[in-house]
């Protein structure tokens, strides 16, 4: 058994709280609730009075954790000593057990993964792979914080059932999330934190209606308006002509591994572009490539605002018509630096601050956070915000300078259902008022907005619109 009571630390307060094998919880709450608190209490990072027991076999993932296995996998990283990228740490050293959990590992379409390194993997990929670690350890009881993001749909009714049947082992599992939508279909029991304490819990059936009613009516942090992209607008001029991205037979592959090929893609500005596809098809790699974070970006037939790549243009100069959040950025983020000082960056299109910003640009930076109700914050160092909070920061540094593209790659990870729909309502009136062009990458049917004028779908190496 889980179990809190009279439980106090920096922003939570829990009088009662307790979870048992065979029931499967969910604890809901938004981006400035006390989630992140809760589970750094769980996982010893955070100093706590009250009483805490924990079971003898706990296996807990959070955001943090992967944080931690994706930079422990960097120091790792043997490329500049060999002849070809250093492909990672093998899936199945994660694991224990191989032969035992093979069922949860088909499950999760992992079988023909064992084999890849860990940085060959897809963000979607590596979550899984990280809860495959804690199951095949022998964790009595489960932990995970928002495991559902950055799955695709299928990988989503996977890990339903995966959980579902640890369920019925007698296994108990609590999974702390920010949306609702996510809470899997075998849910027994329901909580909700909001303001750093728990002010309902239950069973799903007695409690559930009224657990989610509430957590719907809490407001968003992001209250961020066109008028301030206008003004960022400002600064910035755009490219001459209309065709911002063309791409001919576009190809990708990882490690003699075909990703996709034969791709034909023209973004015209305004043009607003989703991308869709099952988790590893290559979405994340094309945004790379456009970026140019991706090698294969001087080998491709690729045009950028009009400039070839490969032909001497410099990456800065390409950047800074460029806004962009994904999951890679937010990983890379490990520099040392204040949220006001990771807003300023993007002016800079740097990670990290290394000039020094003008006042007036400090203000600039001050304004956002403000927007992002996070102005307390500005000081505080990036790394210590929740990952909800690190991943509104990272928006308004995309959006800080005005860009003339918008790159999105899951740009609502870690961000509660109120704060996701303010985004995609901004970004709606971004397109309605042609200030920027968005090419957005969702697994979520809920963000398959109207604005969107064309889509690619990513399936097995090919791509259909």
């Amino acid at each position: 058994m889980l179990s809190l009571n009279n439980l106090q630390a920096q922003g939570l307060t829990i009088d009662q709280f307790s979870a048992g094998g065979g029931e499967l919880w969910c604890l809901l709450g938004g981006n400035d609730s006390g989630l992140a608190a809760f589970i750094d209490v769980l996982s010893g990072d955070l100093d706590y009075t009250g009483e805490l027991i924990l079971p003898a076999s706990l296996g807990l993932l959070s955001f943090k954790q992967q944080q931690s296995i994706f930079e422990a996998e960097l120091k790792k990283d043997d490329t500049d000593f060999l002849d070809r990228l250093d492909p990672g740490t093998p899936a199945r050293d994660f694991l224990v057990d191989i032969e035992r959990y093979a069922k949860q590992i088909e499950l999760f379409g992992l079988e023909d993964k064992l084999d890849h390194g860990y940085r060959q993997l897809s963000s979607g990929q590596a979550r899984k792979l990280c809860i495959l670690q804690q199951i095949t350890a022998g964790a009595e009881f489960l932990v995970l914080e928002n495991p559902y993001e950055g799955l695709d749909t299928g990988s989503c009714r996977e890990l339903d059932k995966v959980l579902s049947s640890l369920c019925s082992l007698g296994l108990g599992i609590l999974i702390l999330l920010n949306n609702s939508a996510d809470i899997p279909a075998g849910t027994t029991h329901l909580g909700l934190l909001a303001q750093g304490s728990l002010v309902l819990q239950g069973r799903e059936a007695q409690q559930g209606e009224a657990i989610r009613a509430t957590f719907a009516k809490q407001p968003p942090l992001f209250q961020v308006q066109v008028e301030d992209l206008r003004e960022a607008k400002k600064q910035e001029e755009c490219a001459t002509g209309s065709n911002l991205i063309t791409l001919h037979h576009g190809f990708a592959h990882y490690d003699g591994r075909e990703v996709f090929s034969g791709l034909d893609l023209e973004i015209h500005r305004f043009d607003h572009t989703l991308i869709t596809g099952p988790n590893g098809c290559g979405k994340s790699t094309l945004l790379q490539m456009i970026t140019g974070d991706h090698p294969l970006c001087y080998v491709n037939d690729l045009t950028l605002f009009g400039k070839k790549r490969g032909s001497g243009e410099s990456i800065w100069e390409l950047k800074r018509k460029m806004g962009i959040v994904s999951p890679d950025l937010h990983r890379n983020h490990r520099v040392a630096g204040s949220a006001l000082a990771i807003v300023l960056s993007g002016l800079f299109d740097t990670i990290g601050l290394y000039d020094r910003p003008g006042e007036s640009e400090k203000l600039r930076g001050q304004r956002w956070l403000q927007r992002l109700g996070l102005s307390e914050a500005a000081a505080q160092p990036f790394r210590h915000l929740s990952y909800g909070q690190q991943r509104l920061i990272l928006l308004a540094r995309a959006l800080i300078k005005g860009p003339e593209l918008l790159i999105l790659d899951e740009p609502t990870q870690g961000l509660d259902e109120s704060n996701r729909q303010a985004l995609l309502d901004f970004l709606a009136k971004i397109a309605a008022e042609q200030l920027a062009t968005i090419v957005y990458v969702s697994h979520r049917q809920d963000e398959f907005r109207p604005f969107f004028s064309q889509q690619l779908r990513f399936h097995k190496g090919e791509v259909d619109r």
